[in-house]
């Protein structure tokens, strides 16, 4: 994985060039910005590879520049970088689109491992036109699920969870594995907030009583369909 374009929004100047500086001497091509208007504007001009947000910007946070972003591009990666660990916090930054976030303070090899875990995912999943889950309509591409006349968007992190889920269907999809693969870990902190995401799709598959996703304790999750 060569010549990664990463487009960073940090109104920390200090910590923007470090940051800038570090990923360059790894090979990897950075546009910094300093607040959330500049970052979209470099966003228009350059076809980056992945975004990495600081939440609290001037002129525009990163929650509202995510959001605007995905109204254009569904695919893009989106870490956010943030002090705040309310999972409140973290809940919201997911619901805005963004794919994983980092609580500073923070090494530049977690960073590294971020940006690669995310353009590696993004890289494997296949292009999904629509995959049948009982009588809805997944398509993992525009993150949507359709169930006859009716149309829920989900967000990225609920569109993979489900994906994975689809993928082990009737099976039990490991714990720690998904939580590895889509948090990045599997501490305490992060199973509660995978567990949040698995109430809101068992809200939106509700409306098929035939599908279920079941905790199976101590070991995941199983989707029955």
């Amino acid at each position: 994985m060569s010549n990664i374009k990463v487009l960073l929004a940090e109104d920390e100047a200090s910590l923007g060039m470090i940051v800038k500086e570090s990923l360059e001497t790894r090979g990897f091509t950075v546009f910094h910005a300093e607040n959330g208007e500049e970052a979209l504007e470099i966003y228009h001009k350059e076809n980056v590879d992945i975004l990495v947000l600081d939440v609290m910007m001037p002129q525009k946070d990163g929650f509202t520049l995510a959001k605007e972003i995905r109204l254009e591009n569904k695919q893009v990666p989106i870490i956010f970088l943030t002090a705040k660990s309310q999972t409140s916090d973290v809940l919201e930054g997911f619901n805005h689109g963004g794919n994983d976030y980092l609580k500073k303070p923070f090494s530049m090899e977690e960073l590294i491992v971020r940006i690669k875990s995310l353009l590696n995912r993004i890289t494997l999943k296949p292009n999904v036109e629509s995959i049948k889950i009982g009588n809805y309509s997944f398509n993992y591409t525009k993150q949507t699920l359709t169930n006859y006349t009716t149309e829920e968007k989900l967000t990225h992190r609920e569109a993979e969870l489900l994906f994975y889920l689809y993928q082990q269907k009737n099976q039990v999809l490991d714990r720690t594995f998904i939580l590895n693969k889509l948090w990045g870990n599997d501490d305490f902190f992060n199973a509660r907030s995978m567990d949040v995401f698995i109430s809101k799709l068992r809200k939106k598959l509700k409306n098929d009583t035939t599908i279920q996703i079941i905790n199976i304790r101590g070991f995941g999750y199983k989707l029955i369909c």
